[in-house]
């Protein structure tokens, strides 16, 4: 199930906004896609990203996949309990699983994310092809 509040990209990135600070992961999709995930490389708290940019890459098992800003702004905070198990992102991808805090430079850009029910929709045409 898809948390109602979430916003996501076409590339599997969601971003939890609150006040002035979006919570960004990636969705259960991508976790599943990627299967085990075996080491986060972070991004640096104070570093400065603009929506599409690299944030950080994720290993996995199967592959490595860079993650994306969903929105650009500053990273205020790194979740380092994935430091020692980075298997949280796929055991709870919209929980405990999140990776990064990041300050928004500018709210609007939420316009061009999707929502739950958009993204799940995204998802099913996906499996179409």
């Amino acid at each position: 199930m898809i948390p109602e509040e979430l916003l996501f990209t076409d590339q599997h990135e969601w971003a939890r906004v609150e006040g002035n600070i979006a919570t960004v992961g990636i969705s259960d999709y991508a976790q599943n896609a990627l299967g085990d995930i075996t080491f986060v490389e972070l991004p640096a708290v104070g570093e400065n990203l603009d929506k599409g940019d690299e944030a950080c890459a994720i290993e996995s098992a199967k592959a490595a996949a860079s993650i994306y800003a969903p929105l650009g702004g500053k990273v205020l905070e790194v979740n380092s309990d994935l430091e020692d198990d980075p298997g949280l992102i796929n055991s709870e991808p919209y929980a405990r699983g999140w990776i990064y805090k990041i300050e928004p430079s500018d709210p609007a850009q939420t316009g061009s994310l999707m929502g739950a029910g958009k993204y799940e929709e995204f998802l099913a045409a996906q499996e179409d092809h």
